[in-house]
C-alpha cells in the first residue's frame, strides 16, 4: 500500500527534501548513469509528490511545476520510482494522483512535461502526446508532451 501526499516546497521538512534528493540521485544519477545539475533552482517553486510505502520509506517523487516555472502550462518534472516500487502500476497511479492534484489546484488545464523517448508509451496512456519536439537531454532521447491537443502534432 502507498501512502501519496502533495507539498509545496516551503512546506517540506529538511528530512524530506533530503529524501526527495536522495531518490533521484539513485535512479537518475546512480541506476541511470547519468550525472547532471540535480538543484536548478526550480524545486523552490514546486510542489511536490511524495510517496512512502507501508514502511515509510520514500519510494517515488515528482515535482509538479506551476504555470510558468519550466512550461507555458502547468508540468511535471523530476518523476520517479524507486525500483523497489515498479512493475505493479505504481506508476500509473502516480500520475493519476498528480493529475488528480493539478485539477485541484489548478483546475482543467493543460500539462507539460519531457519525458524519457522510451516511456513515451506510458505517458499517452495519461493523454499525454508528443509536440513533435524530441531532443538529447543529459545524453538520454527524451520527447516533449502535453495534454493539449493543440501543441501536439
Amino acid at each position: 500500500m502507498l501512502n501519496w501526499q502533495f507539498k509545496h516546497f516551503n512546506d517540506l521538512s529538511l528530512n524530506e527534501f533530503h529524501d526527495i534528493i536522495a531518490l533521484r540521485i539513485k535512479v537518475f544519477v546512480v541506476e541511470q548513469n547519468c550525472p547532471y545539475l540535480e538543484l536548478d533552482g526550480k524545486d523552490k517553486k514546486s510542489y511536490h509528490l511524495i510517496c512512502r510505502n507501508g514502511k515509510g520509506e520514500l519510494v517515488g517523487t515528482m515535482r509538479i511545476l506551476p504555470q510558468g516555472v519550466a512550461y507555458n502550462d502547468v508540468g511535471f518534472g523530476r518523476v520517479v520510482l524507486d525500483e523497489s516500487a515498479r512493475g505493479e502500476k505504481e506508476g500509473h497511479q502516480m500520475i493519476e494522483e498528480a493529475m488528480a492534484f493539478c485539477k485541484a489546484e489548478f483546475g482543467d488545464v493543460p500539462i507539460c512535461l519531457s519525458g524519457q523517448k522510451h516511456l513515451e508509451g506510458f505517458y499517452n496512456k495519461h493523454n499525454f502526446y508528443s509536440t513533435g519536439k524530441e531532443y538529447l537531454e543529459d545524453g538520454i532521447p527524451h520527447v516533449e508532451m502535453s495534454t493539449n491537443k493543440n501543441e501536439n502534432k
